[in-house]
């Protein structure tokens, strides 16, 4: 009896850490990040509203950006970024360089290029993540990949927590750092 229950209690402990480490292991984040939409943001923004979101991010992105790659498989990924995220924003993909039509947070008919051309200024640089407030108005945009995780967290507690309203993003991550290091 004494092995049985041992034998049971060993199979328990390791069904419990087999559970956590799989928690941790890294998720598609086309499936565990990235949110469908149909194109119409106006549709997207009442979405957000009605699911208690803070906003929207979107993530410009192409086929051929190392960076665009970089961020899909080493930060959205990450179980503890998919699941801040999830929890705050709807989030979408969209293709610099596709003409797909879209309806912009305006209502306006573009194309996801002609979308980006519009909130990234024409500057050609991906990736581009934009974050917008459930009235549609562009209020953090990021251009480049971030430096990791801590970092896209730090931009996504910005938006999330409308940091922008009081100080730029470079001073925020300064001050997270000094918070890291003890100062």
């Amino acid at each position: 009896m004494n092995v049985f229950r041992i034998f049971l209690l060993s199979m328990a402990f390791l069904g419990a850490n087999a559970a956590a480490v799989a928690a941790d292991l890294p998720r598609d984040p086309e499936q565990y990040f990235f949110d469908t939409t149909l194109g119409d943001f106006t549709e997207e923004l009442a979405t957000a509203r009605s699911e208690g979101k803070k906003g929207i991010m979107l993530f410009f992105e192409e086929a051929s950006c190392p960076f665009c790659h970089r961020m899909k498989t080493t930060v959205f990924n990450q179980p503890n970024v998919q699941e801040y995220f999830k929890k705050n924003f709807l989030i979408f993909s969209v293709d610099t360089k596709s003409g797909a039509e879209v309806t912009d947070f305006q209502g306006h008919q573009t194309t996801q290029k002609g979308l980006f051309a519009k909130i990234a200024h024409n500057r050609g640089a991906t990736p581009v993540m934009a974050f917008f407030d459930l009235n549609g108005k562009l209020v953090v945009r990021y251009t480049g990949a971030t430096s990791g995780v801590q970092e896209f967290m730090w931009l996504g507690q910005y938006a999330a927590d409308g940091l922008y309203k009081k100080l730029p993003f470079t001073k925020y991550k300064r001050e997270k750092r000094g918070e890291l290091r003890g100062g």
